[in-house]
């Protein structure tokens, strides 16, 4: 590994050894890929990484190519402790608005994994149910955070293969290019051909 990715990676750690050094041992990163979108479900992953891990390339899923992270991906899932993935779909989005499927999705991504952390680290949502497991939200933790950064990774690729998939079945869309946000062209899809199942009713108001 190269001296700067090194230098890049323990900045990056630097939350966590604060608090492995009060004690903590397990601790899970969680983050969502999919708020914004017009179409498809959010995804909320959590991973725990051990203490030591030093993954090349592990960063804010936003400043990682595509290409990259389908390797992270299967790098970071063989090295967790344990991780957890969470789907809330359009429908419940629609219900309970975007805020409201994110955090029960955080819930459920605590529910699922098979070794309980003794913190929560989630990127910048309050007022969730972690559980009674203490949480701390840190603003932007994607780009601060080795555990949340992972998480992001896992959340990003998890939704984007969705995408794809959903992309084999409407392509008039265009999901594969742009996995449901509202480019110029899905706007200009969503007026020539309406909505399909997928698409968000609460956020496509103004299209049709």
């Amino acid at each position: 590994m190269k001296e700067k990715e090194l230098e890049r990676l323990t900045k990056l750690k630097e939350i966590e050894k604060e608090l492995y050094q009060k004690g903590f041992k397990n601790i899970c990163g969680i983050d969502e890929a999919g708020r914004g979108p017009l179409a498809g479900p959010v995804v909320i992953a959590g991973v725990i990484m051990p203490q030591d891990s030093m993954i090349e390339g592990v960063n804010d899923s936003k400043k990682v190519s595509e290409k990259k992270r389908e390797k992270l991906y299967d790098i970071i899932l063989e090295e967790a402790i344990s991780y957890s993935v969470a789907i809330v779909g359009q429908d419940v989005i629609d219900e309970i608005n975007i805020l409201n499927a994110t955090k029960q999705g955080v819930t459920e991504v605590v529910d699922g994994l098979d070794v309980k952390p003794d913190l929560i680290l989630v990127d910048a949502l309050e007022h969730i149910n972690t559980r009674g497991i203490p949480y701390e939200p840190i603003i932007k933790g994607d780009a601060k955070c080795y555990n949340i950064a992972a998480a992001s990774i896992i959340a990003k690729v998890t939704r984007d293969r969705i995408m794809i998939e959903w992309d084999e079945i409407y392509p008039q869309y265009g999901f594969i290019n742009h996995k449901g946000y509202g480019t110029a062209k899905h706007i200009a899809a969503i007026k020539e051909y309406g909505l399909c199942p997928i698409h968000r009713r609460s956020f496509t108001k103004k299209f049709v």
